[in-house]
């Protein structure tokens, strides 16, 4: 909560409220909160619950298909922003992302709890053993700040592994140098394809040794080695190059937003564990989501097959 601060005036957005562990707290801090959740189920005693501590609006759907300039627009006015919060569940966490970074400009920051390896994955800098494409991927679009770890006590039942709280905050839209995400999004994926292999190696057939050096990155370099804004460079300087010679072409990535298969989900839903605050043994948890757009499980089911094919 101290992370997340709340002030007067802002449009709080909490993703998969559950049984309200957080919910309550903030509704007690911050007197209003929008929570998307996926089951109907659980609409009515959050409903029933959350009277005594201020005022919850209900959103039923699928958080991949809502959308978050709509629902800005709706909550806060034209220009507006929303603040996301949520306990995210691992198998959909980069999807989630991603797709809030499709609004970024709706999107004044996000706070969320992940797996701590995600959050350490997400934050991580070169030369890291766990920097990698999520670690790109988001860092180009995106200040991540990793705030405190959570405990396995902190739930109930107690979890194997351990989390974290991240605070990510959206880069302006002119501090973002990504000139085409697509682009982007496939130099990313091949470099990182194989990370034993240099970069003159990993990036055959997509840049050769002559555009990396223009773009200030060394092909004799690992992945892991190079810097954020020289990945982006890299893609800029090919996408002026393919502008100059049509005939050249990148295989395409299944697109999902901006992010083009930075998720490992197979299914739509996860077992995840509930803080101890609340008496509520496991369930099954799912994607939340609302709409100003109606949204079905069957655009889960889309992104995640193109995230899915994406990592091959």
């Amino acid at each position: 909560m101290q992370a997340l601060d709340p002030k007067p005036g802002d449009v709080i957005v909490e993703i998969g409220p559950g049984q309200g562990a957080l919910t309550f707290p903030l509704l007690r801090r911050h007197g209003e909160l929008t929570a998307i959740e996926f089951d109907r189920d659980l609409h009515a005693p959050l409903q029933a619950a959350a009277r005594e501590h201020g005022t919850l609006h209900l959103v039923q759907g699928d958080v991949l298909g809502v959308d978050f300039s709509a629902l800005a627009a709706e909550l806060a006015g034209t220009g507006g922003q929303i603040r996301l919060v949520g306990n995210l569940p691992y198998n959909l966490s980069s999807p989630i992302l991603f797709h809030a970074l499709d609004h970024a400009a709706a999107v004044r920051d996000m706070h969320f709890m992940l797996q701590k390896e995600v959050v350490e994955r997400m934050a991580a800098g070169p030369g890291s053993k766990v920097y990698g494409r999520l670690s790109v991927m988001l860092q180009a679009y995106c200040t991540v700040t990793p705030l405190f770890i959570v405990p396995p006590g902190a739930f109930r039942p107690a979890p194997k592994v351990e989390s974290a709280v991240v605070r990510l905050v959206p880069r302006p839209a002119a501090e973002v140098e990504v000139g085409d995400r697509r682009d982007f999004a496939n130099v990313v994926r091949a470099a990182f394809g194989q990370r034993r292999k240099t970069l003159r190696n990993a990036l055959h057939g997509v840049a050769d040794s002559a555009l990396m050096e223009a773009a200030g990155v060394r092909p004799d370099a690992r992945a892991e080695q190079v810097e954020v804004a020289a990945f982006v460079r890299l893609a800029n300087l090919l996408r002026r190059r393919m502008n100059a010679q049509p005939s050249l072409r990148l295989d395409p990535i299944p697109a999902f937003g901006i992010h083009c298969g930075m998720a490992t989900p197979t299914t739509s839903s996860t077992s995840r564990s509930t803080p101890a605050s609340s008496t509520t043994s496991p369930r099954r948890r799912k994607a939340a989501s609302s709409s100003p757009t109606p949204s079905t499980s069957a655009t889960t089911a889309r992104c995640l097959r193109a995230c899915s094919a994406a990592i091959g």
